[in-house]
C-alpha cells in the first residue's frame, strides 16, 4: 500500500478536520501518500481529488466543518455510479480508502468494498451519535454542547416572561442529543424518537410548574408526534396552553469542535490508518470503553444503538 484516500461524506461534523489532519499525518510518518478526495462520494465519481500534506492540513484543528468538503449523491446508490467511482480511483492510484460520515456514508462503502474489493475503513462522523460500535461519534460531543449553550439562553427570556418554550434538537432518528441536553438543562420533558410522547404526562408535568412559569421541553427531531410545532399545537388545543416554539437547526452542526472531538477525531484517524496497514477492511473504527475497536460496517447500522436507560431514568427523577 502506497497510496491512501480519505473523504468526508453526508452531514458534516464538528471535528472531522482534526480527523483529516490526523490521518494525513499518521500516513506521512508510515511512509504513504494521502489522496484527499473533495466533495464525498460525488468527487469520488468526478475525480476531484488533491495531495494532502502537512502544509495543507495545517491550522486546521479549530476549523468546524470539513476543508475536503461534503455531499449527498443519490448517483452513488447506483451501481453505475459506484463503477465510475472506482475507474477514478484507479487512475489515481488509490489503494485504500477512509470513509467518514454517518450509516449513508458506511452504506455507500460497504457497497464499494462488495463490488469492488478495494479496502476501505468507516470512521464514525456524525453528530448524531447514532452508530453502533462505538461510544461517542465525531462532532457530537460539540453538539451537544453547542445546544446546551443555546438552551440557557433561552431559558433566561422563558424565566423573564414565565413562557412555555418546545425546543427542538437535533438528531435525526435518535434521541442522544435530545436526552443529553434535557438531563443537563433541567427541562421539564424530553421527546425523543426511541419512546412515543405522552401529552397527557407531558401536560402535567407542565402544570406542575405553574401556568405562569418557566417550562423548558426539549423534542428531537425524529418525535413521532412531528416535532416541537406539532407539540406546541396540540398542548394549545387540548389544553388552551400557549408556547413558543425554538428550532435550534443546523447550528449544532458548526463550530469549532471540543476538546473531546478533536481527541476522538484524531484517534480515529490515526487508528483508521493503522487499520489499513494492517489488512482490515470493510471496517469501522470506533472507540468502545475507552478502547479502539473495529467493527464490521453492516453492524453499525444493523444493530440498534439505544439512548442508556440510566439517562432516561436520571431525567424522570430529575423533573
Amino acid at each position: 500500500m502506497k497510496r491512501i484516500a480519505v473523504f468526508t461524506s453526508g452531514g458534516d461534523a464538528p471535528g472531522m478536520n482534526a480527523h483529516i489532519r490526523a490521518v494525513e499525518r499518521t500516513a506521512h510518518k508510515h511512509g504513504l501518500e494521502v489522496i484527499g478526495i473533495v466533495g464525498g462520494y460525488s468527487g469520488m465519481m468526478s475525480g476531484h481529488m488533491e495531495v494532502l500534506d502537512r502544509i495543507r492540513t495545517a491550522n486546521i484543528l479549530d476549523r468546524g466543518g470539513t476543508v475536503l468538503k461534503t455531499s449527498r449523491c443519490p448517483e452513488f446508490l447506483e451501481p453505475e455510479g459506484r463503477t465510475q467511482a472506482m475507474e477514478q480511483l484507479r487512475s489515481h492510484g488509490v489503494d485504500g480508502v477512509i470513509a467518514c460520515g454517518g450509516d449513508g456514508t458506511f452504506h455507500g462503502a460497504h457497497l464499494l468494498f462488495e463490488e469492488h474489493g478495494i479496502p476501505i475503513v468507516g470512521t464514525p462522523g456524525t453528530i448524531d451519535n447514532d452508530l453502533w460500535g462505538t461510544d461517542f461519534t465525531i462532532g457530537y460531543d460539540t453538539a451537544i454542547n453547542t445546544a446546551a449553550e443555546a438552551i440557557d439562553k433561552i431559558r433566561d427570556t422563558a424565566d423573564s416572561h414565565g413562557r412555555l418554550f418546545f425546543v427542538e434538537v437535533m438528531g435525526r432518528h435518535a434521541g442522544f442529543i435530545a436526552m443529553d441536553v434535557g438531563v443537563a438543562c433541567g427541562a421539564e420533558y424530553i421527546a425523543v424518537p426511541e419512546s412515543m410522547t405522552d401529552i397527557e404526562e407531558l401536560y402535567k408535568r407542565i402544570i406542575a410548574q405553574g401556568r405562569d412559569q418557566r417550562t423548558i421541553v426539549i423534542v428531537g427531531e425524529g418525535d413521532e408526534l412531528g416535532g416541537a410545532y406539532k407539540l406546541s399545537q396540540l398542548i394549545e388545543e387540548r389544553y388552551g396552553l400557549t408556547s413558543k416554539v425554538s428550532i435550534l437547526g443546523h447550528m449544532q452542526r458548526g463550530g469549532s469542535p471540543t476538546v473531546r472531538d478533536r481527541v476522538l477525531a484524531a484517534r480515529l484517524g490515526a487508528a483508521s490508518v493503522q487499520a489499513l496497514l494492517d489488512g482490515k477492511t470493510d471496517v469501522m473504527v470506533g472507540e468502545v470503553a475507552g478502547r479502539v475497536e473495529l467493527v464490521p460496517l453492516a453492524d453499525t447500522w444493523s444493530h440498534r444503538k439505544s439512548v442508556p436507560s440510566y439517562l432516561i431514568e436520571l431525567a424522570t427523577m430529575l423533573v
